[in-house]
């Protein structure tokens, strides 16, 4: 079964949602595609959905539930990957030695430099 929290959680100017499966991966991820959210939107065991594709989620058959009941129902079936024991690999297009890139509007602006992916 698929499973999908409502849009939240902001971020970069949007609110987003999170789809999960209790089932597998592979359902997971098939879903997805059907929904047509891309791979690089897949977090270690969910995906981040923007607000404007949760009703598409609804329509093809994700039950709208509480974030809690996500992480719960993925605790359950044996799929949740917490961040500290699958943490997310680093970028192949970034050597980890580059520095962060500063914006040429703001270069003394070190909000900007804070990761926010989570």
């Amino acid at each position: 079964m698929l499973y999908v929290d409502r849009p939240a959680v902001p971020w970069r100017g949007r609110l987003w949602s999170h789809l999960v499966s209790d089932v597998s991966y592979a359902e997971l991820h098939a879903f997805a595609e059907a929904l047509g959210a891309p791979r690089r939107a897949f977090d270690r065991d969910h995906y981040d959905l923007p607000a404007e594709r949760f009703p598409m989620a609804v329509w093809l058959g994700a039950q709208v539930v509480p974030s809690r009941e996500l992480v719960r129902r993925l605790h359950a079936a044996g799929l949740r990957r917490p961040k500290h024991l699958h943490p997310t690999p680093p970028s192949p297009l970034v050597p980890p030695s580059a520095p962060p890139p500063v914006p040429p509007s703001a270069p003394g602006d070190l909000a900007l430099l804070v990761d926010h992916s989570g």
